[in-house]
């Protein structure tokens, strides 16, 4: 059905309907606001892990766009120059809380997208916005982690199972599918619940694939152009690695939220037919 041309009628008609553009502009927003709570946690995390903080770099500079790593460091080192006991609950607060502001607004986009109105109480609305940030948060760390440190991972929880070297060769090629598939689950728990109607796991997979793979390649395609071609520091001078980080952002928001507006269109395709 989603390769039928009514589909991308509906699409579009949607898209611009339910302004995707705007509201992938204020997820982006959302999203920058949480982002250095959430390298703040993480990075105070290490002194837990047999991790180091350059490995962390490295890590975050695999997706995150050219230019904005340094950016992104310099201010780190700096708040964690003045690091104290209270940092790491700040840090998880401020994420949290951030975070769960952007994910309300995903979850009015996508009644938006189901032309339903919000039903649930503003507890119910905030418990399950918060409950859907810290799975987020989890699984964009296990994610991150995942494809840079899953052969130590692998390494350490097999050896005690006794494994083959063979079935280490085997989890270190399928690593990086772990990886997706756990965005796929994450992001079909989103599309499960934060509608205010109830939307089975067969109706929300197929706008987590979408939204997982469109966001890898786009990822990809923006990292490959600001690479070789967009030079925004010859334009914005010391706001280039700003800019290119709020258009990655901007992006993967509009990822997420096509794959909310598939699963719409879908769910409206079946039930006009089962109407016929």
């Amino acid at each position: 059905m989603i390769f039928e041309k009514q589909f991308w009628k509906d699409f579009l008609r949607q898209f611009q309907e339910d302004d995707v553009t705007g509201m992938s502009a204020m997820l982006a927003y959302f999203f920058l606001l949480s982002l250095m709570p959430f390298m703040i946690f993480l990075l105070t995390l290490v002194g837990y892990m047999p991790l180091s903080q350059d490995q962390i770099f490295d890590m975050l500079n695999s997706y995150l766009p050219p230019d904005t790593m340094g950016m992104i460091r310099d201010n780190i080192d700096s708040l964690l120059e003045n690091q104290n006991g209270g940092l790491l609950s700040l840090g998880i607060l401020g994420t949290v809380w951030s975070a769960s502001v952007g994910v309300n607004g995903l979850m009015q986009a996508f009644n938006n997208a189901y032309d339903i109105d919000e039903e649930r109480s503003f507890i119910v609305q905030r418990g399950i916005s918060i409950a859907l940030t810290v799975l987020m948060i989890l699984v964009i760390a296990v994610a991150f982690v995942l494809p840079i440190f899953g052969q130590q991972i692998g390494e350490y929880i097999f050896s005690f199972a006794g494994v083959s070297e063979e079935f280490l060769a085997i989890w270190n090629s399928l690593r990086f599918v772990i990886s997706g598939l756990i965005i796929i689950l994450v992001m079909t728990i989103l599309y499960i619940l934060a509608p205010s109607k109830k939307i089975g796991l067969r109706h929300a997979l197929p706008g987590a694939i979408v939204a997982t793979v469109g966001w890898m390649l786009t990822s990809l395609g923006f990292s490959y152009y600001v690479s070789n071609f967009g030079n925004y520091s010859a334009t914005y001078g010391s706001l280039g690695g700003v800019i290119v980080l709020m258009i990655w952002l901007y992006l993967s928001g509009m990822m997420i939220l096509i794959g909310g507006e598939v699963n719409a269109i879908l769910s409206k395709n079946k039930r006009r037919l089962l109407r016929k």
